[in-house]
């Protein structure tokens, strides 16, 4: 049972850091991220199953978080109102190709970083962009004026 309620806790504290990491920094994985990743998942797996190297205690602590994830995963379908605090909300970063700085700034994105994400979708210019929304799951979705 000491693992099942370990790797309840660990579920809910990944599930509270990818939230404050934010949606940017999971989008767009660089290699030292790639490792920090992998290092934290030993971390969480010491705390989770300690010195347990046993078939049951991975079963246990795999089940748990799978249970977990499902569970989440209803939640979030089932009610709507706790939607935004599971997945948040898409935000607007541009409208009628005016940049809003303050959207940036919360979401901890550069003007640069912005203007990348539009050349990679075609588009020459933020002038041209209608919208442009970071999505809950971390991409930039661009509208061209018409």
């Amino acid at each position: 049972m000491d693992i099942v309620l370990r790797a309840a806790l660990a579920f809910f504290f990944i599930f509270f850091l990818t939230r404050v990491v934010g949606r940017r920094e999971l989008s767009s994985l660089e290699p030292f991220d790639l490792i920090m990743l992998i290092v934290l998942g030993d971390l969480v797996q010491q705390g989770v199953t300690q010195s347990d190297y046993s078939v049951t205690g991975l079963v246990l602590a795999g089940g748990t978080i799978a249970v977990m994830q499902v569970a989440v995963s209803y939640v979030n379908f089932r009610f709507k109102r706790l939607r935004t605090v599971l997945d948040g909300e898409p935000m607007v970063l541009i409208e009628d190709g005016r940049v809003l700085e303050r959207n940036l700034k919360r979401e901890r994105l550069t003007r640069e970083e912005l203007e990348e994400q539009a050349r990679l979708s075609q588009i020459g210019s933020l002038d041209e962009v209608r919208w442009a929304v970071l999505e809950t799951s971390g991409q930039i979705s661009f509208i061209q004026k018409q």
